[in-house]
């Protein structure tokens, strides 16, 4: 009997034990708690990379489908709309901030995000917004409204006899978008929007009830304000990961972006690629400052305390200094971890093996309270680190945590960067040029500089708030930066403007009546 050309079949059930194959050569198995889940309609989505069976219910399946099906639709509607509209939406979402009345209920919803996340032991640093978050939003929101369009814009033009390429810059499409529990990223995001592209939005569960309230008291009323096609911005309104996946795994979407973990980030990473949508990856930092043999003491115990008021993705998070100067550079450094520590809620370090012995005695027998989400836990000041973690990200809450590394040079430490960093902020306190040269030259980092390390930051270092800052721990970015803003969310078009109309590739044997 022949086989049917093609045979498709719908997933209905899945059984405990039962073999998925994934990579072409590898098989994993659906566990009891995934069998039991699965209802028929719903999706599995195998990733390719690690095995990972990924359920996506059918209701969340369904609202992630609308929301990139109303952002493609508001893509086609996008082209006939004026670079002025979408500049006066800019302006719109930032007044709406701007207004007290709107910003109490945007306020109301993150007293109550808050308060679950912290019932449940989850950080809240990055997820309570305040009024430095406002004004930050709404200067990136003015940004994008003075910002040049984008749209239409001749990049290149070579002018041949009788006629004229154009390279000219073009909107991209939907762009989907996951990110952590940050309200002020939907300001970062709406960015897209300058250049003639739509997103769609998931936020982690934290945040959702605030990024709603944005959603509907600033954004959905700027939009429809100024004529912009419902739909041109949205958010996914579940805090189900699936809801991510979802959107990810759907093939419409001209770019996926995501902020977040490292782990969850590489994760969706994987599944969008499979799906053949390229991808933006913004995981995880962690930033590293060296000082060099030739360093002022001074300079670098300013770069420790600077680099240390907040945590985030470019927060200093291991600190190399060489031998030879341990006996005041060391000091230098403990001035400025102590120092910020006054700042906030105290300060803990984490010393690698081996470099213990510079480390004064007073601070090694002592303890200390280190804010966690939890809540305040007594811990000892200092403790020992295994270079095999020395990559490891500290998640601080409040109390700044940092790791330290007595080197042998520059040269040294900038191996251990290599091989044991994300890849993404580097610094070098060094009074000499040749070293700064070098350092630059061979530290793996789209990032580099020489003081503190906070400056990573689009729109503080380049005036252009960012989607994400793309590090280099899965390999160099191909033509262009590390930053990822909205304006350069687009394709490049090709266009001929022929002025001969007898113009051909073969005019000695070409004829025309």
């Amino acid at each position: 009997m022949k086989p049917p050309e093609k045979l498709i079949a719908q997933l209905g059930e899945l059984a405990p034990g039962m073999p998925i194959v994934f990579g072409g050569d590898k098989v994993t198995f659906v566990g009891e708690g995934l069998a039991e889940a699965f209802a028929p309609g719903d999706r599995l989505v195998i990733v390719q990379e690690t095995g990972d069976l990924l359920h996506i219910p059918a209701a969340i399946q369904h609202l992630a489908e609308a929301g990139v099906s109303r952002a493609v639709e508001a893509f086609g509607a996008l082209g006939s709309v004026q670079d002025q509209a979408i500049s006066d939406f800019f302006e719109a979402f930032a007044s709406a901030l701007e207004d007290n009345a709107v910003w109490s209920r945007i306020l109301e919803a993150n007293t109550r995000d808050v308060a679950h996340a912290q019932a449940r032991g989850r950080s809240t640093t990055r997820l309570t917004v305040s009024e430095t978050m406002r004004r930050d939003m709404m200067s990136g929101l003015r940004a994008w409204r003075d910002a040049p369009a984008g749209r239409g814009e001749v990049l290149e033009r070579l002018n041949h006899t009788g006629w004229t390429v154009e390279q000219v810059k073009a909107p991209l499409g939907v762009v989907g978008f996951v990110f952590e529990g940050r309200p002020n990223v939907f300001a970062d995001a709406a960015g897209v929007l300058r250049t003639g592209n739509t997103a769609v939005f998931r936020i982690g569960s934290d945040a959702l009830g605030t990024a709603q309230a944005i959603v509907d008291h600033a954004l959905n009323p700027a939009l429809a304000t100024c004529g912009l096609p419902d739909g041109a911005i949205s958010l996914i309104p579940s805090p189900d990961h699936a809801a991510g996946w979802a959107l990810f795994s759907d093939p419409r979407l001209a770019l996926a972006v995501a902020r977040g973990s490292g782990a969850a980030v590489a994760q969706l990473g994987a599944i969008a690629r499979q799906t053949g949508t390229p991808v933006s990856l913004h995981g995880t930092g962690g930033a590293w400052l060296v000082a060099d043999v030739s360093a002022n003491a001074e300079r670098f115990a300013a770069a420790v305390y600077h680099s240390l008021d907040r945590k985030v993705c470019n927060t200093l998070n291991v600190c190399c200094i060489v031998r030879d100067r341990a006996h005041d550079l060391l000091p230098a450094f403990l001035q400025g971890l102590e120092a910020a520590g006054k700042r906030r809620d105290g300060c803990k370090l984490h010393v690698l093996a081996g470099s213990e012995d510079f480390i004064p005695d007073d601070w090694r027998g002592a303890e200390t309270d280190v804010v966690r989400p939890e809540g305040v836990q007594r811990e000892p000041r200092v403790e020992i680190l295994a270079q095999d973690d020395l990559g490891r990200e500290w998640e601080w809450e409040g109390t700044p945590e940092v790791t330290l590394a007595l080197v042998n040079d520059l040269a040294e430490a900038m191996a251990l960067f290599n091989r044991y960093s994300p890849r993404l902020v580097a610094s070098l306190i060094a009074e000499d040029t040749s070293a700064q040269t070098r350092f630059f030259a061979t530290i793996d980092a789209p990032f580099t500089g020489d003081g503190f390390t906070r400056w990573v930051d689009g729109q503080f270092a380049l005036a252009r708030p960012e989607l994400g800052l793309s590090n280099w721990e899965s390999g160099r970015l191909f033509a262009r930066g590390g930053v990822l803003a909205g304006d350069g969310v687009f394709t490049v078009k090709t266009r001929v403007l022929q002025s001969d109309i007898n113009l051909d590739r073969n005019p000695e044997t070409a004829k025309w009546p």
